[in-house]
């Protein structure tokens, strides 16, 4: 693989997707973003807005093109579309895929039907591709606009990896590369569904301390889990793992957390199948995959027995607060 992955195709135009390809504008690279269809794609280049990022122009650079008329080419792809629809839209791009190129995902959560993390389905579905992951703490809006981020770059090979953040990377996104695929991977899917217990603690009013005891007692939740499935400690206490549980556990502005706070104010219009609300989907698998290992993670188990109606709200607060006295700590 070469120094710089010059030409990069960012497959979905959602807020996410349009933000990439914006970063990847701004890097000076040659980057084609693809909608689902040409009606979206041809509203896209008409407007030079994404709908979902009302107010922020796509760059002048970013070509945009239809999964229907063409197909997803570049040194580099970037998959940036929900968890649970990655399966089938990497099973779409296989035969036009060139043996080598590196496949990143920019999900964050596991699949629930198969419990296969993000890397493990690009690599069920395009074998001769190389799996990668993208995440860590960033807001669509803000990347889109260009304000600071850090993020994290995970591939099993240190080059690719090193490769990719240098394509990607710019004096306004920072992408720190990392070997540590599960951790990454992790990290990102196990803070969704925390952030949603933050949510429902503040949609309760239960004040600010509350939120703060959650969040480190959920990210001893995190380390224990990740430990078990082999994630480095310095990934998780990273930008992909603490980074970005700190800023889903505290602002609206994150759909995990909407959610959380819609339950918690009892709203009966609250999505319980988060639309896009990666940790309604995670939640129930990843409590699934910590008991298979015995890996103790009350609060996860809190919000999927919430979100699948078998325990209400204040029950779970009640179970949390009842639960017995111990020292600190994130081991068992």
């Amino acid at each position: 693989m070469s120094r710089i992955a010059d030409r990069i195709a960012v497959v979905g135009a959602g807020a996410w997707g349009t933000a990439l390809a914006n970063v990847i504008a701004r890097a000076g690279r040659m980057v084609t973003l693809f909608a689902r269809d040409a009606a979206t794609a041809g509203a896209m280049a008409a407007s030079g807005e994404n709908r979902r990022l009302p107010g922020v122009a796509i760059d002048r650079r970013v070509a945009i093109a239809s999964l229907t008329e063409c197909r997803p080419e570049g040194d580099a792809l970037l998959i940036v579309v929900p968890a649970q629809a990655l399966r089938g839209v990497a099973s779409g791009l296989a035969p036009s895929l060139v043996p080598g190129t590196p496949v990143v995902a920019c999900a964050k959560g596991i699949e629930r039907t198969t419990c296969r993390f993000m890397t493990e389905i690009i690599a069920e579905c395009l074998p001769e591709a190389v799996p990668a992951i993208l995440s860590g703490p960033s807001f669509a809006i803000d990347v889109a606009r260009g304000l600071p981020t850090a993020v994290t770059l995970a591939a099993a090979d240190e080059t690719v990896t090193q490769v990719l953040t240098r394509s990607l990377g710019s004096a306004a996104f920072r992408p720190y590369h990392s070997i540590d695929v599960r951790g990454v991977e992790i990290g990102g899917a196990a803070k969704n569904v925390l952030a949603i217990a933050a949510g429902i603690v503040t949609g309760r009013n239960l004040g600010a301390s509350a939120v703060a005891a959650l969040t480190t007692r959920g990210f001893a939740e995190l380390m224990r889990f990740g430990r078990v499935y082999g994630a480095q400690p310095e990934t998780l206490t990273g930008l992909s793992g603490l980074g970005d549980l700190i800023l889903t556990c505290s602002s609206p502005q994150s759909r995990n957390f909407s959610l959380g706070l819609a339950l918690g104010q009892g709203l009966d219009e609250a999505p319980r199948t988060g639309h896009l609300a990666e940790g309604a989907f995670t939640a129930a698998v990843l409590v699934e995959l910590a008991r298979e290992r015995k890996v103790e993670m009350p609060i996860a188990a809190a919000v999927a027995a919430v979100l699948d109606g078998t325990m209400t709200i204040d029950v779970a607060i009640e179970a949390l607060l009842t639960r017995p006295l111990r020292a600190e700590g994130w081991q068992p």
